[in-house]
């Protein structure tokens, strides 16, 4: 079979790779559909890395993915080939003392697709994924809205981890798909106003038609004093969704005391810093937040439900063979790319 696999820095091939099998009952052979261009893969093509986790050559990334069931093990009992399928990325162990206590997503064994040390990525035509981690979707469901689930369960989870949003107000620092993604979630969560920043005007127009109250570019406004003036008293929470420190910072300026700056974002440093005064005397609350820990399902109903779109974000389309030319896209961030979709034959 053929995978897009990386072969150095800002380098990428297809190549003929063996055809994946079934490794135990509860096994499912997929056949892709369609992948997402994710700012995680992208941080491995242009830099090979991320943090302490560290590319091998070659090797394939890609997580965002919604794809074809092909075969099944013989445990497996609640798909059949012929399903369409989301794909939850993350597959743990079930069995260490993280998974126990309902912290799937930091298992001490945990594989995820398109991780070096961990799991080969689905820029590939065919995976093999553990029946669990595989999501039936609706006929009227896309294969591109099954593949946003995985954003879209980022952002939904992210949201539980913050404030209460009944009657909340927050800003998301950073409006690509992840930011948007957080927009998505805390509007089906009940939040009352959201503000929204990035660098990239056009990403700012869809957080606008998406549902922002407010859209700023930190390049030419101060949002900090934007957001303040509409917002005396500070916001509950602030999601950083861009990785930069420069955000951080403006999260902690717009938090009232007792809020919560939630680290969504990966940053390309190897270190960030805060300001102790202002978390001390504000009494501020650090979240990080680590990927989606079981919230692909509800992501799915989300927009089953027809009360999120995912849609919207999807900006380009490039054929498999073409993947290269979409992570230059959004390495670049060239022709106000949102989100960048690859599209296999199926």
């Amino acid at each position: 079979m053929k995978a897009m696999v990386l072969t150095g820095i800002r380098q990428m091939e297809m190549r003929d790779v063996p055809d994946p099998a079934l490794r135990t009952d509860t096994d499912v052979l997929l056949r892709m559909a369609v992948v997402g261009v994710c700012g995680s893969d992208v941080h491995y093509y242009l830099t090979g890395r991320i943090g302490s986790q560290v590319v091998a050559y070659p090797f394939p990334v890609g997580h965002e993915c919604a794809a074809v069931v092909e075969k099944v093990g013989g445990a497996v009992t609640r798909l059949k080939p012929g399903d369409r399928v989301a794909v939850d990325p993350a597959m743990s162990c079930h069995a260490c003392d993280q998974c126990a206590a309902g912290r799937p997503h930091t298992c001490r064994d945990l594989r995820f697709l398109g991780c070096p040390g961990q799991a080969d990525g689905c820029l590939a035509d065919r995976i093999v994924m553990p029946q669990e981690c595989c999501f039936p979707v609706a006929a009227a469901t896309t294969m591109e809205q099954a593949a946003l689930a995985e954003p879209l369960s980022i952002g939904v989870y992210a949201v539980r981890q913050s404030v209460p949003m009944g009657n909340a107000r927050i800003a998301v620092l950073g409006s690509g798909p992840i930011g948007l993604s957080v927009l998505a979630a805390a509007r089906y969560a009940g939040v009352e106003r959201v503000y929204m920043t990035d660098k990239i005007d056009a990403r700012l127009a869809v957080a606008r038609k998406a549902g922002a109250d407010w859209a700023g570019n930190p390049e030419r406004t101060d949002v900090v004093r934007a957001i303040e003036e509409q917002e005396p008293l500070l916001l509950d929470a602030v999601f950083e969704c861009c990785g930069e420190q420069a955000a951080l910072d403006q999260g902690v300026e717009l938090l009232k005391p007792g809020g919560k700056l939630m680290m969504v974002g990966i940053p390309t440093v190897d270190r960030v810093s805060f300001v102790p005064d202002q978390m001390r005397r504000k009494e501020l609350c650090l979240q990080n937040v680590r990927r989606q820990n079981e919230c692909v399902k509800p992501a799915i109903d989300m927009i089953e439900s027809g009360t999120v779109d995912v849609a919207f974000m999807i900006t380009h389309h490039f054929p498999f063979e073409q993947a290269r030319d979409a992570f230059e896209l959004v390495a670049d961030y060239r022709d106000g790319v949102v989100k960048a979709m690859v599209r296999f034959e199926t």
